[in-house]
């Protein structure tokens, strides 16, 4: 049996960083640290982080004072001022790619354009990008929810860091219709341009695909996806529990 691993696998920059400091910071002193939802969608990750210390919380309800790490997602501009009231020193792992968007949303939206996110509304980093303008953004994640959109003078388009490139286009361009002055920016990661191409190029040729990552990241859902068009024998590998070719 031939075995194929895809050039490119892994974590991509922004996780790897948020990892790696987090690491750092719990083995250089003795404060108790947590962070605003989980670090990253793997949990075998999370576990290995929680034994060395670190502590996940969804709110700041009880830490005042405390040390606080933003994840790789990013959050909510409101988030900052809420530390800053509560004295809690953040340490931000926000992925660049991710601050890029934050940044475009909020400049974009104090000119007057109706922001547009391509993306998973209920996905942290969308979720974390719609705070950076009021919350005011339309979030599509496929045609039906286009049909039900309003027309708008000014439109400013961006994407999930994760979303799937072809439907991105697809999308973007039903989008672009609903606007007479539309502003359309492809901020899906390069990370993971390149892992969605190599899954469709090795899919393409392969009897079997297996995609190994956290059931809940939405890297690991679109590889899936990609997977599924090409090679109907896909399978999803979380943990060596569920993998069909251990014992």
């Amino acid at each position: 049996m031939k075995i194929i691993i895809a050039e490119n696998s892994g974590f991509c920059f922004g996780v790897s960083k948020a990892i790696d400091t987090t690491t750092k910071i719990l083995t250089e002193d003795n404060i108790k640290t947590y962070s605003l939802g989980p670090l990253i969608h793997n949990n075998h990750v999370i576990e290995l982080l929680k034994q060395k210390g670190l502590e996940v919380i969804e709110k700041f309800d009880e830490v005042d004072n405390s040390r606080v790490i933003i994840r790789s997602h990013g959050v909510s501009l409101h988030i900052y001022e809420t530390a800053k009231q509560k004295n809690i020193d953040i340490i931000d792992c926000t992925c660049p790619f991710v601050r890029k968007i934050q940044n475009k949303v909020k400049e974009f939206g104090s000119l007057g354009y109706q922001i547009v996110i391509i993306g998973d509304a209920k996905h942290p980093e969308v979720i974390g990008i719609n705070g950076w303008c009021d919350n005011n953004a339309i979030i599509i994640n496929d045609e039906e929810d286009i049909e039900v959109m309003l027309n708008y003078d000014k439109i400013c388009i961006v994407a999930q860091t994760t979303f799937y490139e072809k439907k991105f286009r697809q999308l973007e361009k039903l989008i672009s219709l609903k606007g007479n002055e539309v502003k359309v920016f492809n901020t899906i990661c390069s990370a993971t341009q390149l892992r969605q191409k190599s899954c469709e190029e090795i899919a393409n040729i392969a009897d079997a695909m297996v995609i190994i990552g956290g059931y809940h990241s939405s890297n690991t859902q679109k590889l899936v996806e990609i997977s599924k068009k090409y090679c109907n024998n896909t399978i999803i590998l979380r943990h060596q529990n569920n993998c069909p070719f251990m014992s």
